[in-house]
């Protein structure tokens, strides 16, 4: 050493380099070249232990052509400084060892092997900490990706190919652990057919790593024995090295483990290590989330199915078959569709068969009772509201266009609603955008129009009781469903089916009608259609007892609402007052049995030859044929 000065302005470069080093080879690069003109050193060189060859990492100087690795590597194995035939060893850290061929002294070379080394020692962390942000940020970028797979399958294959991008390895695998059949299953799995692999869980690495829940790594020269050859065999993959770390839930239960095969360079290292076990912590969660929604999906495809199943169009009838037919056909379209018919005559369900009929059955049916809605609570019930646009709206709510988005909205009494309700509902349906109250901000919808009514639309459209324009906009298929009075047997075949739903659920056998009250349930007028024999099946399953329905447990309710068979001129004799009330009387019963004249005959208590006398009598239309 010529000076203390040299010295110092050498130590002032080494930690200029170790600042700015872009890695280890870089550092050594940047620093030999002055400690060969700064230290007055002839030749320097810096080697690395890669059994069973020695790589020179860098070297400086007029005789680096003779390094002798014999001296480096005695210096490594005794862990201190060691010379031949003018050069000196001392060893560094990670398998580095410095030579010089200089004049230097032992406490010199102590004195830069010390320097050297905490430079390396600092370079290497510097380095290690940069890969590991790239690593965290590329997982960040992976873990991404994978929040947006909703398959368990496809997840699997990207977590295989990120953790090969991530490690560069040739292949991965993710094993999930069957605990209750003893083994673990391995997908993807190339070269296997059906791409899966099957194992016991307590062999080979993987079987070691889930028992134990200790991380691996193998080959290279580092218990290479313990390759099981057999899966080799199996695949036709001829195995290297592996690193295999446990894949464990948040909760810390085990759910199998993470596999990769053959480092493309070397043998893989504690940072892979690592690097793979902070990939497989993000892997298990997103399994586990994947396999929450695939679990959800499917329990919400059950109940779609079980709702769908429990929405019937019970009836033999033609009128029943003409609206079951039509249902079929425009179920999986996009058209407006008008529901007509009485109360109680099954109107959702009609909409609700539609609605489960289409490709939107997944998605959600909302219904809305218009006649329910107040001209106050039209706008925020339907489009929203924002917290705090009136007295009581303490909370933000979305209306029910936002919660039916990509479904089906039922509007049910769409005739009862307000000329100010109609012309904002038509806005929406036009614009398919709604404004919440008190808000601003536009939100697009996409819904399916149903509605329904019990009123004559067109009637009230020409007394402008309803807008025209909402009318035609919801009136592209109409469907006019028949009051049960008019469905003949369906009677029958409602109320034994409504009456076997309500036993079955009581745990109670079902009873039959007797032929009497068979006939009394058709000779009813029903004017709460299906609804009114729902609720009568209902009370017959709780309060009837033995197992026969007779005509005494029938007990009709008389809602003042039944339909009329003829309002009576009260000027006119008892004569013309009977003949007009047998007119009406013999022609509701034909409507009832849907024209078939030997079932009316029967009803009525006559011969099919005396109905057509008897109408021939009272001025009425009898074509015999």
């Amino acid at each position: 050493m010529t000076q203390t000065s040299s010295w110092q302005d050498f130590m002032q470069l080494l930690l200029a380099q170790v600042a700015e080093s872009e890695g280890v080879e870089d550092f050594f690069e940047q620093v030999l070249p002055a400690i060969n003109s700064m230290l007055a050193v002839d030749s320097v060189a810096v080697v690395r232990s890669n059994p069973p060859d020695w790589q020179v990492v860098s070297c400086v100087g007029s005789a680096t052509a003779e390094i002798p690795a014999e001296v480096a590597a005695e210096a490594l194995d005794k862990e201190s400084l060691s010379q031949s035939d003018g050069w000196v060893a001392v060893p560094l850290a990670d398998k580095h060892a410095l030579l010089l061929r200089s004049q230097l002294g032992s406490g010199e070379v102590s004195r830069l092997q010390g320097a050297m080394a905490q430079g390396l020692a600092t370079v290497k962390k510097q380095h290690q900490q940069g890969d590991r942000i790239r690593r965290l940020e590329k997982i960040l970028d992976i873990t991404h990706a994978w929040s947006q797979t909703n398959c368990t399958e496809a997840l699997l294959v990207a977590m295989a190919e990120a953790a090969t991008e991530l490690l560069a390895a040739d292949r991965a695998s993710i094993f999930l652990w069957d605990k209750a059949n003893h083994s673990l299953v391995g997908r993807p799995a190339l070269g296997v057919e059906g791409d899966e692999l099957l194992i016991p869980d307590d062999q080979g690495i993987v079987g070691q790593v889930v028992q134990s829940g200790e991380p691996r790594r193998v080959g290279g020269g580092l218990e290479d024995d313990q390759i099981a050859r057999s899966v080799d065999q199996q695949t036709g993959y001829h195995t290297q090295t592996i690193l295999c770390v446990p894949l464990v839930f948040p909760s810390g239960k085990c759910l199998g483990a993470f596999e990769v095969l053959n480092k493309r360079s070397g043998r893989f290292s504690e940072e892979d290590e690592r690097g793979l076990q902070e990939l497989a912590a993000h892997a298990a969660v997103a399994l586990e989330n994947t396999q929450h929604l695939e679990e959800l999906l499917s329990k919400h495809q059950l109940l779609v199915e079980e709702a769908a199943e429990g929405v019937q169009l019970i009836g033999d009838s033609a009128a029943i078959e003409a609206v079951r037919s039509t249902t079929r056909r425009i179920a999986d379209t996009d058209l407006a569709i008008l529901i007509l018919g009485g109360n109680g005559t099954g109107k959702e369900v009609v909409a609700r068969s539609i609605h489960y009929l289409s490709r939107r059955r997944e998605q959600p049916f909302i219904a809305v009772n218009c006649a329910a809605l107040t001209e106050t609570l039209l706008e925020s019930e339907l489009f929203g509201h924002e917290k705090g646009a009136f007295t009581d709206a303490h909370d933000t709510r979305a209306g029910k266009f936002e919660l039916a988005t990509g479904g089906t909205l039922f509007l049910d009494e769409i005739g009862d609603m307000s000329l100010s309700g109609q012309a904002k509902l038509l806005r929406v349906l036009e614009d398919k955008v709604v404004v919440r109250v008190g808000g601003s901000v536009p939100i697009h919808t996409e819904v399916r129009i149903l509605a329904a009514t019990n009123q004559d639309l067109g009637k009230m459209v020409r007394e402008k009781k309803f807008r025209e324009d909402l009318f035609f906009r919801l009136n592209v298929v109409s469907l006019d469903l028949p009051p049960l009075r008019q469905r003949g047997n369906d009677i029958l075949i409602l109320a034994e089916f409504f009456l076997a739903g309500f036993c079955q659920s009581m745990g109670r056998r079902t009873p039959s009608f007797s032929a009497a009250a068979k006939k009394q349930l058709l000779a009813h007028a029903w004017p709460g259609n299906v609804r009114e024999l729902r609720n009568l099946m209902e009370r017959l399953a709780y309060l009837s007892a033995g197992n026969r329905v007779e005509v005494e447990d029938l007990a009709f309710i008389d809602a003042g609402g039944a339909p009329e068979v003829q309002r009576l001129d009260m000027g006119s004799t008892l004569s013309e007052a009977s003949r007009d009330f047998q007119r009406e009387y013999i022609r509701q019963m034909i409507d009832t049995t849907q024209g078939n004249m030997s079932q009316a005959a029967q009803r009525l208590g006559l011969h099919r030859s005396n109905l057509y006398r008897k109408m021939r009598q009272l001025g009425m239309e009898a074509d015999e044929e």
